[in-house]
């Protein structure tokens, strides 16, 4: 066979599928800009009396993860959050003992494994906070979460973490949500869920889920607010930036649209424009603008996020979260460009993605937003 009929038989398929990708990219929606509606304050306050404490005074909180891929932003920021506010006793669980691998960045050491945890805590923790994992149904997480809720918990699947909930069982029949990325998938293989559109935080019994990343700033608010009154979550509010933490979203902005689709495949193919950012761990500095920080830098399709330190011994932040780093500063590390401790999460959110924008173009920027699930401006 000739190479020219060979080459002229390729050609056909690329354009072929370059067509095929156009057709679908024109079939997707426009992007539309978010304006939620208010939430009655009688659904607020049912949201509030859910999360009650279920059992102590003072509540203990297991987020869960598993070792080789958890969440970023998911495992973190409730952690760091809700460590902040010291209105309970937060511990980062993992599937098995050694560090947990963050993606799309970080790496951290949780404080104790399941067996662990069970062993010190046999009667189970007042919540239990669920991130998005690679596996939905890996088979520890999934009996851990049974027994926990059999205990009592209060189960709460932040992001994607939803369909880990789902898999264990925990939301048969039940009214929920989830990142908007994997609703499609969450209702498929759930039919027995009723979907609510239109709220970050959903909360049926003993069973609580949000929508995509950045919903876990107001689930913790809302949370330490259960906990400890309105009050104190203003005050853990004002001091990470943020002014109010509702239930309040607009679920129609948030979905696979032209600017996102055609943004991701322009950054992809420019494959050879990859960048790394350093994020430089500092003593004491804030783990949750870290996480922000990362996750964000590394959802553009241009770059990711590395964290630098001067050894390779975790570093820990001013929360008791251990980061440990990816390079060594003495190793060839790239120069540190950010150091998101100094700020507050509200400021780390707003200024990566005022960065993003002005280094990539609004449109990247847009598109990290839209994974995050956070109301951004279109490009």
């Amino acid at each position: 066979m000739k190479w020219s009929i060979v080459l002229s038989g390729l050609a056909c398929v690329v354009l072929a599928a370059i067509a095929g990708f156009g057709i679908w990219v024109a079939m997707l929606p426009p992007a539309v800009v978010a304006t939620p509606a208010p939430v009655p304050a009688e659904e607020t306050a049912a949201i509030v009396e859910a999360l009650r404490p279920p059992k102590r005074e003072r509540p203990l909180i297991a987020v869960i993860g598993i070792n080789d891929a958890t969440e970023t932003t998911d495992y973190l920021m409730p952690t760091g959050i809700l460590r902040r506010a010291d209105v309970a006793d937060v511990v980062l669980v993992a599937t098995e003992a050694g560090p947990v691998e963050l993606y799309p960045a970080l790496t951290v050491m949780p404080d104790m494994s399941v067996a662990q945890f069970d062993a010190t805590h046999p009667e189970g923790a007042d919540y239990v906070i669920v991130p998005a994992m690679s596996r939905d149904d890996d088979p520890a997480i999934m009996a851990w979460l049974a027994a926990q809720a059999g205990k009592g918990s209060t189960v709460i699947g932040v992001c994607a973490g939803a369909k880990v909930v789902a898999a264990t069982g925990l939301l048969e029949n039940r009214r929920g949500t989830t990142h908007w990325f994997f609703l499609d998938a969450l209702r498929r293989e759930n039919p027995t869920m009723t979907y609510v559109p239109d709220r970050r935080i959903v909360a049926d019994g003993n069973v609580v889920t949000t929508t995509g990343i950045s919903a876990s700033i107001p689930m913790a608010l809302t949370l330490v607010e259960a906990i400890a009154g309105r009050p104190r979550a203003e005050a853990v509010a004002a001091e990470i930036g943020f002014e109010s933490w509702n239930a309040a979203h607009d679920s129609d902005a948030f979905s696979l649209t032209r600017p996102f689709a055609t943004t991701v495949m322009a950054n992809l193919t420019a494959f050879w424009q990859r960048e790394e950012h350093s994020l430089a761990l500092e003593p004491q500095f804030n783990a949750v603008s870290l996480a922000i920080a990362a996750d964000a830098w590394s959802r553009t399709y241009r770059s990711r996020a590395l964290t630098v330190a001067p050894s390779a011994d975790a570093v820990t932040d001013r929360d008791g979260i251990r980061i440990l780093p990816d390079r060594v500063s003495s190793t060839n590390a790239p120069t540190a460009t950010l150091a998101p401790g100094s700020t507050t999460p509200a400021a780390a959110l707003k200024g990566t993605l005022e960065e993003i924008s002005s280094r990539y173009g609004p449109a990247t920027a847009y598109v990290v937003a839209m994974q995050l699930e956070y109301p951004w401006p279109m490009p």
